[in-house]
């Protein structure tokens, strides 16, 4: 692979301390009639082995590097911005902590949180046009055909779902294709790696003593590190709602519906016993004010890539210091009923998964990376542990503890690690999902208003589109109206900011006076709850690309980050193919726009009865993974065609006369086509078998005396059955 020039400065290499001659003896050359360190260099040595002599010989400490921009990260967004600069003329040094590159893109999130795809664009777009490119190669496909694989569209210009050594595959083309240099294993020294001079960073070193130089320096990682260490304003938390005058912000108790325990689980060693103390993984204390700001992150856990292919399966190991007493609070959801452990096992290629938390208790290690944004390496690597730990005990525990329902045990057990995934780490991501850590306080901070349009966004850089989307912070002990103690969680928001929304160069540039020549394209400057939203890795890629664009363009107007005309940035994005905004879908008509995200159902047309009002029986999973829906979301079975699902809506009629009336509902191919659904009107019942693969249907005429009940189950349906809400709308 052809690398970057490396430029070492000789002069300045520090022998700390050594003898006059130490120069001679470290190269090898001492004996050849001199002591002076400049003899060596007169010998008749060829010039190239001299060269590679002092890469090898020089102590790493001493090595001096230098570029147009130095990149430090190895995530999805470094390699991107790196193959920008690169296209831009400039050269470039990819500082990476990590070996593998790609992040969490090449580290089993597989199944893309994108929102509306039309908002992505440029060198992000193209990363998934070439995972596209893999999947037309019949070779591609080992475990299973190209046809039988639901989510593969050969029409597409890109695919979004994929196994994560594709990801990393393509990650290492363009590396290979753009002749990056990537320096790897490199971690910033956080304490003393950055040398500035006034507001501009002169260097970063890192922990071996390799210092880069440049004119530019992007943060691309998810900690913000390289931020931190040069002095940047930053935020680690939840703010508190009135910080930015937003809705979601802060503690979030009332609107935390999703991953909840279905069930009033008691949280005590002793069920009924306070004295007997909480079970583990049960936090003390209270939730805290309503809306108000704290220290607390959203969980992490590892995106996992299983398999059910038997020769491609490795059965879940016992950790070696298992503890099935962390997993007691799992065990009595399990028993009390739920089924949610195999709510987000969502299918990649080849027979593999990209498995998600889901539900109360699931991957998800609610509470326990409040360390991580700001701790040092090694307790870092302490968390780290911790977490795989804890998730390798859960699929262990689920698979094989006695005390698990046989149905949980036998079919968690049909599922092992891709033994073709990870190949070095065990099978086991390289990095954990960081959902959020620190987040810069730049010039312009993203909120909840920006995401809704309420607040203009005047120099975007890219977009997002996907829900504001917090998973859960806490796990703590509510009491119901009886004074009963049960668990919930805290901290999980999904709301639809109602479509794409645009974001500001200001987000990716500190303040001015702070740092000059720095751009942040993952540590964004942004609110907990927007983050939520823009913390996608097809944004972030977004956000490398344009960072590397104002990097270059910075340098050669010799100019700081915060003085670059937009114009001229906004020019060359378009350009490259930056989408910048979208033109809005047009109006619906009033009818139609009843099931658009986000709208409250006592606001809509008509008689809406929501899934939250309707008497339900069997097992029903909240989900907001696809829209349009009805209020906060939607429900699921889980894909169960038990007959043990049953939803019933009822609709009460004010004012007899005739009715047209409809479920509501995302469609989308993973839904079932043949759902049995009846409509029993002035004591008459209408079976109305319904197609949830295609959009919802108006249903009679029917003249209605007093109620409409509308019942939904799964009984022998052939996938997923969704309920949202019933409508019926009076004719005039």
């Amino acid at each position: 692979m052809v690398r970057d020039p490396i430029t070492v400065d000789y002069t300045a290499v520090d022998y700390v301390g050594a003898s006059p001659d130490i120069g001679a003896r470290q190269l090898g050359l001492d004996g050849l009639g001199s002591t002076s360190r400049e003899t060596p260099m007169r010998k008749t040595i060829p010039l190239l082995a001299l060269l590679i002599t002092l890469a090898l010989q020089v102590p790493a400490r001493a090595q001096h590097e230098h570029c147009d921009v130095v990149i430090y990260g190895g995530t999805s967004a470094a390699i991107i911005a790196a193959v920008q600069v690169r296209k831009m003329g400039k050269t470039v040094i990819v500082v990476s902590p990590d070996t593998h590159l790609g992040g969490l893109s090449a580290s089993g999130l597989g199944w893309t949180d994108g929102g509306d795809k039309r908002a992505i664009g440029g060198l992000s777009r193209r990363f998934y046009q070439r995972i596209q490119k893999h999947y037309a190669e019949p070779q591609a496909w080992r475990q299973q055909t190209a046809a039988q694989y639901r989510h593969y569209r050969p029409e597409s210009d890109a695919m979004w779902v994929f196994e994560p050594h594709v990801a990393e595959k393509v990650f290492e083309q363009l590396v290979a294709d753009c002749n990056l240099r990537i320096d790897r294993d490199q971690w910033l020294d956080r304490s003393n790696g950055v040398e500035r001079s006034g507001d501009r960073i002169l260097s970063i070193t890192t922990l071996t003593g390799r210092t880069y130089r440049a004119a530019m320096f992007i943060d691309a990682t998810y900690e913000g590190d390289l931020m931190a260490a040069a002095g940047v304003e930053y935020r680690v938390g939840r703010e508190a709602n009135r910080v930015y005058g937003e809705t979601l912000n802060g503690v979030q108790t009332r609107n935390a519906r999703s991953h909840q325990f279905r069930n009033k689980i008691d949280p005590y060693v002793t069920a009924g016993d306070p004295s007997s103390g909480l079970l583990p993984r049960v936090h003390a204390g209270g939730p805290g004010e309503e809306g108000s700001g704290d220290h607390r992150v959203q969980a992490y856990n590892y995106r996992m890539c299983l398999t059910n292919a038997a020769s491609n399966r490795v059965p879940f190991a016992k950790p070696s210091d298992y503890d099935a007493k962390q997993y007691e609070l799992l065990l009595r959801a399990v028993q009390a009923g739920s089924r949610h452990i195999f709510g987000k096992f969502d299918p990649a290629p080849n027979r593999k998964t990209d498995t998600n938390n889901s539900g109360s208790f699931s991957t998800d290690n609610i509470g326990m990376n409040y360390d991580y944004p700001e701790a040092s390496y090694e307790r870092r690597r302490e968390i780290l542990e911790e977490h795989r730990t804890y998730q390798k005990g859960y699929l262990y525990f689920l698979a094989n503890d006695a005390r698990v329902p046989e149905d949980v045990r036998k079919k968690m057990s049909q599922w092992g690690l891709a033994k073709d995934e990870f190949v070095d780490n065990g099978h086991w991501p390289h990095q954990i999902y960081v959902r959020e850590a620190r987040r810069m306080v730049g010039e312009t901070v993203v909120t909840e208003l920006h995401l809704k349009r309420i607040k203009p966004t005047p120099k975007p850089i890219g977009m997002g589109s996907y829900n504001m989307d917090s998973h859960h912070v806490q796990r703590y002990v509510a009491k119901d109206d009886d004074g009963r103690a049960y668990v919930r969680n805290e901290g999980d928001i999904q709301i639809n900011p109602g479509g794409p929304y645009a974001i500001d160069y200001g987000a990716i540039v500190p303040k001015k006076g702070q740092a000059a020549n720095l751009l942040v394209a993952v540590a964004i400057s942004s609110s907990h709850i927007a983050y939520g939203s823009i913390r996608m890795e097809p944004v972030f890629m977004i956000l490398g690309q344009s960072a590397a664009t104002a990097a270059v363009l910075a340098i050669e107007a010799d100019i700081a980050v915060q003085d670059l005309p937009y114009q001229k940035l906004r020019s060359r994005l378009l350009a490259d193919g930056q989408v910048l905004e979208l033109a809005p879908k047009p109006p619906a008509p009033r009818e139609r726009r009843t099931i658009d995200p986000g709208w409250d159902p006592k606001e809509l047309l008509g008689i809406v009865v929501d899934d939250t009002d309707a008497k339900l029986e069997g097992t029903w999973v909240d989900s907001t993974a696809i829209a349009p829906y009805v209020g906060a979301g939607y429900r699921h079975d889980r894909n169960s065609a038990n007959g043990k699902s049953k939803a019933v809506f009822t609709l009460k009629v004010q004012k007899a006369g005739s009715y047209k009336i409809r479920l509501l509902y995302p469609h989308h191919v993973s839904r079932a086509s043949n759902i049995p659904v009846t409509i029993r009107i002035n004591g008459e019942t209408h079976p109305l078998p319904l197609d949830q693969r295609s959009p919802p249907v108006w249903w009679g005429p029917y003249n209605v005396s007093d109620s409409i009940v509308v019942t939904v189950t799964n009984a022998g349906t052939n996938e997923h059955v969704v309920i949202d809400a019933a409508q019926a709308v009076r004719i005039e």
